[in-house]
């Protein structure tokens, strides 16, 4: 039978007392219907959901312990197993392994954690104010006149610890088995781009150091004002010196164009980092990977000019449930 943590059985509980039925509580806990079932019919036999008594080695833990270290991760989730034995208290000859069985009984699991910006108080309570702010724009009416923008940087090689090889046993440090990396990823280029509804911008290269002044000359007059014509065109840009610089907001009010405030440090509202990630994916499924700067731009041109406009639409689609999302999470961090 699949195991459920305690708690888990005592939520199945709840919800088979509620009139829940056993197909749609086995679809919420990923387990059989049978499982369920079989807990039904072990609380209506004994009027409990705790294990039954059975033979073999007794337990290594006592429920003092199996508390201690259940609090300890949930208090830190970054504690690893081997630090929660040496700090259990009193005699004990527990191993990292029992550790890890008591946390996957209480439905904990070592995963690789979310990476996202440094919030602080100031940066959450500008996030739900901005939420709240727009959390009537729909898409027809505003989100529609937005043109979302913003660099990015691209790696010739990105290792990010995902990639597998296949080889025998003594064969890890086989030339054809290792994974060579120049330092630092071998360089990379970066680019700028902007997306709409109806349409994006070319992927600009930008070589160098940008400042307000490049900013404005390589980006803003050349790429951005023609996108920005229509009346009712907004431009959207994140908080980067560049693009709050006195020059830079200066020549957008001499060129009327109508600028969307955006809250420092929340990459998970734009769209575009989303579309960055998709470019990504797409220049690394090339059979022949790009072997210099050059190539890797041209990479990416390429692949930007194929992208569905169909995606990019439903990407700028999703902005109300942002808004909800960041509001919901009081400013936090949120899935998208």
């Amino acid at each position: 039978m699949a195991r459920l943590s305690r708690e888990d059985r005592q939520i199945a509980l709840g919800r088979l007392q509620s009139g829940q039925s056993q197909s749609a509580i086995a679809r919420h806990f990923h387990v059989s219907q049978s499982t369920i079932s079989r807990l039904w019919v072990r609380f209506q036999a004994t009027g409990s959901v705790a294990d039954l008594p059975r033979a073999g080695r007794p337990r290594a833990t006592t429920a003092a312990h199996d508390r201690f270290i259940r609090l300890r991760h949930l208090r830190n989730r970054f504690l690893s197993a081997s630090s929660s034995v040496q700090a259990l208290p009193g005699p004990h000859r527990l191993s990292d392994q029992t550790v890890r069985n008591r946390l996957h009984e209480a439905g904990l699991r070592a995963r690789r954690p979310h990476r996202g910006a440094v919030l602080t108080r100031r940066h959450r309570q500008n996030r739900v104010q901005w939420g709240n702010q727009h959390l009537r724009w729909t898409v027809r009416n505003y989100w529609r006149h937005v043109w979302f923008s913003d660099e990015s940087y691209f790696l010739l090689q990105r290792h990010d610890g995902r990639r597998r090889v296949y080889r025998r046993v003594n064969e890890r440090y086989a030339p054809n088995c290792v994974d060579e990396a120049p330092v630092h990823g071998g360089g990379g280029v970066m680019v700028w781009g902007a997306i709409n509804t109806a349409g994006r911008s070319t992927l600009v290269h930008v070589q160098g150091r940008i400042t307000a002044q490049r900013y404005v000359e390589e980006i803003l007059r050349p790429h951005a004002l023609p996108l920005l014509a229509d009346q009712d065109a907004i431009f959207q840009q994140d908080n980067a010196r560049p693009h709050t610089a006195r020059l830079t907001t200066q020549f957008l009010t001499d060129h009327h164009v109508q600028v969307l405030p955006w809250p420092s440090m929340s990459p998970d509202m734009n769209p575009i980092e989303h579309l960055w990630d998709e470019l990504d994916r797409r220049v690394r499924r090339r059979e022949e990977a790009p072997a210099n700067h050059r190539d890797l731009l041209q990479a990416l041109q390429e692949e930007w000019d194929t992208i569905p406009q169909q995606d990019i639409r439903h990407l700028i689609q999703s902005m109300p449930r942002r808004c909800r999302a960041v509001v919901a999470a009081q400013g936090s961090h949120t899935p998208y």
